[in-house]
């Protein structure tokens, strides 16, 4: 429970004491490993009252081109730079190199926080 929040460090380098406990509202969440395959997504409250869709799996892309927006089917993820294990596992993250129906493609959205996949055609 020390992920997120202030250092532990003073800019010293000396060690800093906790003034509190957490509270509920500043905890995070486990990050979502969005994973090439069917389509399912999840619906998870934030603040505010608000809702995000998180991508558990998908099999799709909106890939931006010259001529507009086309949706494409993934096959796998080639490269991520994030985590080469990312790509053994076929986790897609924001900008990832996804290997589509359209060709190679880099993530520009971020899956497990939009629930959808937005990817640019590679060079």
């Amino acid at each position: 429970m020390k992920d997120q929040g202030r250092s532990t460090r003073r800019r010293t380098g000396g060690r800093q004491r906790p003034k509190r406990d957490k509270r509920k509202h500043e905890l995070g969440s486990e990050p979502t490993e969005t994973q090439v395959g069917d389509m399912k997504l999840k619906t998870v409250n934030a603040r505010g009252g608000t809702t995000k869709v998180r991508a558990i799996t998908t099999d799709t892309a909106s890939i931006a081109t010259d001529d507009g927006v086309t949706s494409a089917e993934i096959t796998n993820v080639v490269e991520n730079p994030a985590d080469p294990n990312y790509a053994r596992r076929n986790i897609i993250t924001r900008g990832a190199i996804i290997e589509t129906s359209e060709g190679t493609a880099r993530v520009t959205s971020r899956p497990g926080q939009d629930g959808q996949v937005n990817a640019v055609l590679e060079a």
